[in-house]
């Protein structure tokens, strides 16, 4: 039977406005996601799961259920309406509430700082593609670590990498442009550069405790390891999603492999980017500060070799085999591989978390250590007996655990593992149809029902024993 330390972290993750609901209340700005889902999706986050109101329930059942520690963000537009200027008193006591509710049930807060949410008034201005934004956000980031001081862990950014993509390339998350390499890797870019910066200034002012990023990390396959076109495929689709924002991380540049994938990416795709000295004077500075890489895996990709015209499509609904994806000079997506996946065509590979922790500790020896920060079962959940027999998703985090125990036996540095997610809450472009908590929601009554995988997430943490 496999093990994991004594002082491991067994975590839930949760994101304000996946959970939180309360949109408008209390002083609260709106966010682009406010219409853009009433415009574009057959939901919206009102209730969502009403952790505004019920945090002390879920926070209770994370005591219960040997839950030490859980991920939450700030919204950042409940500090700052408009993402700058005039503080939210309000949101600020609502956080303060929330962080000493954690540490009264012994619930470690990791917090973080950004989770898909920037303020409207300055996404509509350009997001992270507008340099003044990376400003705008430091600026944010210091008062909360001013303000907080109760925290322990900061995480500046949640998932830099699907921001663009579901931004610039794929369509699904607002302003809902397709095909625009350029502006992934540079919207990349400038929020590694934002990162960098609050990094910097949290170290260089002493502030007590941890800060680190959340990357997540789908590992890319060739379909045919011996075929060189393939081969190339998975190693172009890897730069697009994984190595350029984990150079940016830990090199403080963009290595010579990386900028040739980038560069032939737009010669193919059309594009320029604007890096500056500055930008690279910053990420030098910040590459050996990050107390901590956090991972998020959920799935891995079989790439093979494509020449046709850039085409994605977004399986929102659960309709397996509704996926399609593929990029001009990239590669194509192969989903009928020898693995299962989701009804999402979420292939489910826990090798590929071990091959991806091995990757860091290769390629990035001054990592300090890993936390899994997101990992769960995205499915249909069935609500019986006022409980649910997910025996699927015991067996996905099941298998991702083990890997993790066995990364940690051939010397990774990984300290901790949050499932997503700790209780039911919406998933941006795929509803609350899509559901990964240990506890059941039910969204009309907000009252919350333990899964057969709390019991059994509960008795793993308590023995550390991986059954």
């Amino acid at each position: 039977m496999k093990k994991l330390p004594k002082d491991f972290i067994f975590g839930g993750a949760t994101a304000a406005y996946q959970a939180e609901g309360a949109t408008e209340k209390d002083g609260k700005g709106p966010v682009a996601w406010d219409q853009y889902l009433k415009d574009n999706y057959w939901y919206t986050a009102e209730p969502a799961s009403d952790f505004y109101n019920q945090y002390p329930v879920d926070l209770e059942l994370a005591e219960k259920f040997g839950v030490n520690g859980i991920r939450i963000s700030i919204a950042w537009s409940r500090i700052f309406p408009k993402g700058y200027g005039q503080v939210n008193l309000k949101g600020v006591e609502f956080y303060h509430k929330l962080f000493a509710e954690c540490h009264k049930r012994h619930v470690e807060p990791f917090v973080t700082l950004h989770h898909f949410d920037t303020p409207l008034a300055l996404h509509s201005n350009g997001d992270f593609l507008n340099r003044d934004n990376i400003e705008h956000f430091v600026n944010y980031a210091k008062f909360c670590f001013k303000e907080f001081s109760e925290v322990n862990y900061w995480t500046t950014f949640n998932e830099i990498g699907p921001i663009g993509d579901g931004q610039y390339l794929v369509g699904k998350f607002p302003p809902g442009i397709q095909y625009d390499l350029a502006k992934v890797f540079q919207s990349h870019h400038n929020m590694m550069v934002s990162h960098a910066k609050a990094v910097k200034y949290f170290k260089e002012n002493g502030f007590k405790g941890e800060i680190g990023v959340v990357h997540a990390l789908p590992t890319k396959y060739p379909v045919d390891p011996n075929n060189p076109k393939d081969v190339k495929a998975a190693e172009l689709e890897d730069i697009i999603h994984n190595k350029f924002i984990l150079d940016a991380t830990y090199l403080g540049c963009y290595s010579p492999e990386t900028m040739a994938g980038v560069n032939h990416i737009l010669e193919v795709n059309g594009g320029q980017l604007d890096f500056r000295p500055e930008d690279f004077k910053v990420l030098e500075a910040a590459k050996d500060l990050n107390d901590f890489l956090g991972i998020n895996y959920y799935m891995s990709d079989w790439m093979k070799a494509f020449d046709g015209e850039t085409e994605i499509t977004h399986n929102g609904k659960g309709q397996k085999g509704g996926s399609k994806y593929q990029i001009k000079g990239v590669g194509q997506r192969e989903f009928d591989v020898d693995v299962p996946r989701t009804d999402w065509d979420w292939m489910i590979y826990p090798q590929g978390l071990y091959d991806q922790i091995q990757r860091v500790i290769k390629d990035y020896p001054n990592y300090k250590k890993i936390y899994i920060t997101e990992n769960g079962l995205g499915y249909k959940d069935e609500f019986v007996d006022e409980t649910v027999y997910d025996d699927a998703r015991i067996d996905y985090v099941k298998q991702h655990l083990e890997v993790i125990s066995d990364a940690i036996s051939d010397g990774a540095n990984v300290t901790g593992y949050f499932i997503w997610s700790l209780m039911d809450v919406f998933s941006w472009s795929n509803g609350y149809e899509k559901r990964y908590g240990l506890f059941y929601v039910d969204f009309e009554t907000q009252k919350r029902y333990p899964k057969k995988s709390a019991y059994w997430y509960k008795k793993i943490a308590e023995s550390q024993e991986i059954f």
